[in-house]
C-alpha cells in the first residue's frame, strides 16, 4: 500500500484534502505509530523483568531499581500536559520526530549509565518524552485517516500497547538475562531509531490545530465529557493494575497452581484479541462496546474471586481480562479525541497522566491491602473499581460517551 505524504488539515477527511491522498486507511503509517506505542510500553516496564540483573550491574538493591519505573512514570505525569500544550502549534510529524530523538537518547543513556543516579535521571527524561508522544499519538493517527475509519485507525495505533505488555517486556527480560541488561535497553534505542527514520520518510504529516481553536489548558479540562472520561480511565486502570501488579500473591494464595508467566502470557495474547474486537466495533458501536467491555471485566473479577483454586477458571478469566481491557486505551482515546475536538491533543495529553497516576495509586492500594489481607482481596478491588467505572460510563452517556464517534 502506498502511504500518502501530504499533510492533512484537522477536521478534513483525507479523501477531501487538497493534496488528494487516497481515502484508504494509511495502514503502514498507523503500524509505525503503533510500533512507537510498543516501544513506549516496553521501555516503561523493562526494569520490572530485570530487577536482579540491573541491581547487580549498578551495585544497588532491587528496591532502588524499582524506582526506575517510578521515575519514568513521574516524568510522564509532570511533563505530558505542559509539553502538549506548548507544542500545539508544531506540525505533528516534526513534534513526533523530536520527541523520539529525546526518548532514544535518554534510553541510550540508561543503557550505559555508570550509576543508578544517572539511570534515574535518564529514566525521568525518557518518561517526559514518552508522555509527549502518548499525548499526540491517538489524535495523530486519527488525523491522517479517513473520517469514516477513525475508530479503526485508533485501534491500530493503540495495538502497540498490549503487544508491548505481551511480548516487549518478556523479550527484553530474556535478552537481559541471556546477555546483559544493557542490551535490552540498547535494543529498544535501536528499534526507536528505525521508527524515527520511518516517521521522517513514510508517515503522513498533519497540521496542528488552528490557533483560533486552541483553548487554554484549564478550559480544555472543562470541555463537556473530558473530566468524566478521565475519571473512567483512572478507576478502570486502578481496577486493572492493582491485580496486574500483584498477580503473584493472588496466584499464590488462590491455589490454582498457575505461574505468573503463563497467566500474564495468556492475558497479553488475549489483549491483542481485544484490540481486534475494538477495531471491528469502535466506529459503529462505541458505546455498547465500552459498556460490554466493563461489564465483562467486572465479571472477570467475580470469577477470579469465586473460582480462585481452579486453573481452567483462572485461565478463562485471564482470556476475558485481556479481551475486555486490551481495547480500553483505544476506546477511551476515541472518546477523548471526540470530546476534545480541535483540542484533542491536549485532551489526550491527560490520558497518560491519568494512567500513570492510577498506576501509582494501584501500587499503593495493593501494597496497603496485602499488609492486612491475602491475595484474594485483589479481585475485590477489581470488582469495586470496575463497577465504579461502569457506573461512570452510564452517567456520562450524553457528553463523554456518545453513541457515535
Amino acid at each position: 500500500m502506498t502511504t500518502p505524504t501530504a499533510s492533512v488539515p484537522i477536521g478534513v477527511p483525507p479523501s477531501q484534502d487538497a493534496g488528494g491522498p487516497s481515502p484508504r486507511l494509511p495502514l503502514f503509517s498507523l503500524i509505525v505509530l503503533a510500533t512507537t506505542g510498543f516501544i513506549l510500553v516496553a521501555m516503561e516496564t523493562m526494569p520490572a523483568g530485570l530487577l536482579p540483573q540491573i541491581a547487580s550491574g549498578l551495585d544497588t538493591g532491587e528496591g532502588t531499581v524499582g524506582l526506575l519505573i517510578s521515575a519514568y512514570a513521574l516524568g510522564t505525569v509532570i511533563a505530558t500536559v505542559p509539553a502538549i500544550t506548548l507544542t500545539r502549534g508544531v506540525r505533528r510529524r516534526r513534534l513526533l520526530a523530536v520527541a523520539l530523538v529525546g526518548l532514544i537518547v535518554a534510553n541510550a543513556v540508561t543503557a550505559v549509565a555508570p550509576t543508578v543516579i544517572v539511570a534515574l535521571v535518564a529514566r525521568f527524561v525518557a518518561g517526559a518524552f514518552s508522555g509527549t508522544i502518548w499525548g499526540m499519538l491517538a489524535a495523530y493517527g486519527r488525523r491522517i485517516s479517513p473520517t469514516n475509519q477513525a475508530g479503526r485507525s485508533l485501534a491500530i495505533v493503540s495495538a502497540g500497547a498490549p503487544v508491548g505488555f505481551a511480548f516487549g517486556t518478556p523479550l527484553g527480560s530474556w535478552i537481559g538475562t541471556t546477555f546483559d541488561w544493557r542490551w535490552s535497553f540498547g535494543g529498544l534505542s535501536i528499534l526507536g531509531a528505525v521508527v524515527l527514520v520511518l516517521v521522517l520518510t513514510v508517515v503522513s504529516d498533519a497540521e496542528p490545530a488552528p490557533a483560533t481553536s486552541r483553548l487554554p489548558l484549564t478550559r480544555v479540562i472543562r470541555i463537556p465529557g473530558v473530566a468524566m472520561i478521565l475519571a473512567v480511565i483512572a478507576t478502570w486502570m486502578i481496577a486493572h493494575n492493582t491485580l496486574y501488579t500483584y498477580i503473584a500473591p493472588y496466584l499464590r494464595t488462590g491455589g490454582s497452581g498457575l505461574g505468573v508467566d503463563l497467566t500474564l502470557l495468556v492475558y497479553g495474547v488475549s489483549s491483542i484479541g481485544g484490540i481486534i474486537i475494538t477495531g471491528a466495533l469502535l466506529d459503529r458501536h462505541p458505546r455498547p462496546l465500552l459498556h460490554g467491555s466493563l461489564a465483562v471485566f467486572v465479571g472477570v473479577g467475580v470469577v477470579l474471586l469465586v473460582s480462585h483454586a481452579s486453573a481452567p477458571a483462572v485461565l478463562v478469566a485471564a482470556v476475558l481480562w485481556g479481551l475486555t481491557f486490551g481495547g480500553a486505551a483505544a476506546q477511551l482515546q476515541a472518546a477523548l479525541t471526540t470530546a476534545g475536538g480541535d483540542n484533542a491533543d491536549v485532551a489526550n495529553s491527560f490520558l497518560p497522566v491519568a494512567f500513570n497516576i492510577a498506576i501509582f495509586a494501584a501500587g499503593i492500594v495493593g501494597a496497603g491491602l496485602l499488609t492486612r489481607a491475602d491475595g484474594l482481596i485483589l479481585p475485590v478491588v477489581l470488582i469495586i473499581f470496575g463497577t465504579i467505572a461502569f457506573g461512570l460510563t452510564l452517567i456520562g452517556r450524553r457528553n463523554a460517551f456518545p453513541a457515535d464517534l
